[in-house]
């Protein structure tokens, strides 16, 4: 594990922790950010700690050939009861996403400053949002950053009504030609949706800088 200095490089990802932490320390910067996913690496820390790089292995991902759609969630999504949009209102999605209650956690780690760094992403193109709308109120949604035309790493999502998340990630990725979503890691949800652990050697073989 190495400390970063104010140069954009990071320590080769076969150097992190059996946990996946990689790095402490940079900044957020769109370009430090960027070069970090372009070699499978992500920022996760909680509130007025370190900024925390990470590179697990094996990775959590979701090949959309591989995913998985029940019954129930077919006729959930025949009825209609949800408009799925991207890129409408990503900085409310994220909000959602930070003050959304998790079982696994305590607090966010979805800072103020993550928000204001993926904003700056948005804007440049990278990161995208999918909002869930029912009778015109926000009530899911998730975003990520597009690391090129065959990778999008999911960051987080929320629901506030039951199955919302679930219409919009399955909508997003029947309508997308990604080769691979990044979940980065296990959650039974995801496992459920079809994603599956991969070693962090083959995840990288898909990641291809898009103009950086």
């Amino acid at each position: 594990m190495q400390f970063l200095t104010q140069k954009i490089e990071f320590p080769d990802v076969s150097e992190a922790s059996a946990d996946g932490l990689l790095a402490i320390g940079g900044d957020l910067s769109t370009e430090r950010l960027l070069h970090a996913y372009s070699k499978g690496i992500f920022p996760w820390f909680q509130d007025e700690e370190p900024i925390l790089w990470w590179s697990p292995d094996p990775r959590f991902v979701l090949l959309p050939t591989d995913l998985k759609v029940s019954k129930s969630m077919r006729q959930i999504l025949k009825k209609d009861h949800f408009k799925v949009t991207v890129n409408k209102a990503f900085k409310a999605v994220v909000e959602n996403c930070a003050n959304a209650k998790r079982n696994d956690q305590d607090g966010t780690w979805i800072t103020e400053e993550m928000i204001e760094a993926y904003c700056k992403l948005h804007l440049q193109g990278y990161a995208k949002s999918i909002e869930v709308w029912q009778d015109d109120e926000l009530v899911g949604g998730l975003y990520g950053i597009e690391i090129n035309d065959s990778v999008f790493c999911g960051e987080s999502m929320f629901a506030k009504v039951s199955n919302a998340s679930k219409v919009g990630f399955i909508t997003f990725i029947q309508n997308s030609n990604y080769k691979l979503i990044d979940c980065q890691l296990h959650t039974k949800h995801l496992e459920s949706l079809g994603a599956k652990n991969i070693t962090r050697k083959d995840f990288i073989k898909y990641l291809t800088p898009r103009g950086i």
